[in-house]
């Protein structure tokens, strides 16, 4: 059976995987340390699997921003991160050495989109948008079964969108101070509300200017992308979801009607959560390896 073998490197912890036949047989996973440990780690794993039978492609989910133009010097590089001490590391260079296979490279977000799109919540749609929500704010976009990119790749957890009345939290992004990804990310969480996770009750008042701020996002998205769907991912969105109907409902309002398929009737089967949860990064990994055999064997 071929045997594909998939990368998520993630911010906090990474994961290889090998499938065959389609379903995922091992996997490994270990925290994401300086690059030079970590990745060497993560090429011995691929390198041990390569030993044990031919690895037909290799898919490599990766948090950003990374450059995915394969014409570019940087393809496959770290680009200016907050993650201390990752900025310009080669990760393709680093997990393809002593690989004897095709693969390819794309934001862990655009993964777990693929993964959702494929045999997740959003199966039979065209196109979708996939928004997760814990360290940082991501957003990956599919259409017609591929992954948006272009001169870099979708970066919605830096809009900066319209803030709910009387709303004063100045944000935490050290580029933009009150995005997305500064107002609702896990620690901007932890310093809008002064505590940490589950410390933060479900019924604070606080709650509803971050639902008011995730439904400016999706409003935003629908309107930008058209996307059949948005699904929410990350630990945030999957760990409080008694905001989801708050979102919903701040959409319709937000949107007033424009958009002729957005209303109260449609609304929960536009925007909905990940059925997939922590398994959408590892299966869309897989994926993008399945994408680079494909596009090999063409």
């Amino acid at each position: 059976m071929t045997r594909l073998a998939g990368i998520e490197l993630g911010g906090t912890k990474s994961i290889a995987v090998l499938a065959e036949g389609g379903s995922i047989i091992e996997q490994r996973t270990l925290s994401t340390a300086a690059p030079a440990e970590t990745l060497a780690q993560l090429n011995a794993v691929l390198r041990e699997w390569q030993e044990a039978g031919q690895l037909a492609a290799l898919g490599i989910a990766s948090f950003g921003p990374v450059c995915l133009d394969p014409a570019s010097a940087d393809y496959a590089t770290m680009l200016d991160t907050p993650k201390p001490g990752w900025s310009e590391v080669t990760i393709g260079e680093r997990l393809t050495a002593g690989l004897d296979c095709p693969w390819t490279i794309d934001t862990d977000v655009n993964a777990a989109a693929l993964a959702e799109y494929g045999s997740g919540s959003a199966i039979g749609c065209d196109s979708l948008c996939y928004v997760t929500i814990g360290t940082g704010v991501g957003g990956g976009l599919v259409i017609g079964g591929r992954p948006v990119h272009g001169a870099l790749h979708p970066e919605i957890g830096h809009l900066r969108l319209r803030r709910a009345s009387g709303d004063s939290f100045a944000g935490i992004c050290r580029f933009h101070s009150d995005c997305i990804e500064g107002l609702v990310s896990g620690p901007a969480l932890a310093a809008r509300f002064g505590a940490k996770g589950e410390a933060i009750a479900d019924d604070h008042p606080l709650w509803a200017h971050v639902a008011a701020d995730l439904g400016e996002l999706a409003s935003s998205i629908l309107l930008a992308t058209s996307a059949e769907r948005i699904v929410f991912g990350g630990s945030v969105a999957l760990g409080r979801q008694f905001l989801l109907p708050l979102i919903r409902r701040h959409v319709v309002a937000a949107l007033g009607g424009y958009l002729p398929h957005v209303s109260s009737g449609t609304i929960a089967d536009l925007i909905v959560l990940s059925l997939l949860d922590a398994g959408a990064g590892p299966l869309g990994a897989i994926a993008l390896a399945d994408q680079a055999l494909r596009r090999a064997e063409s």
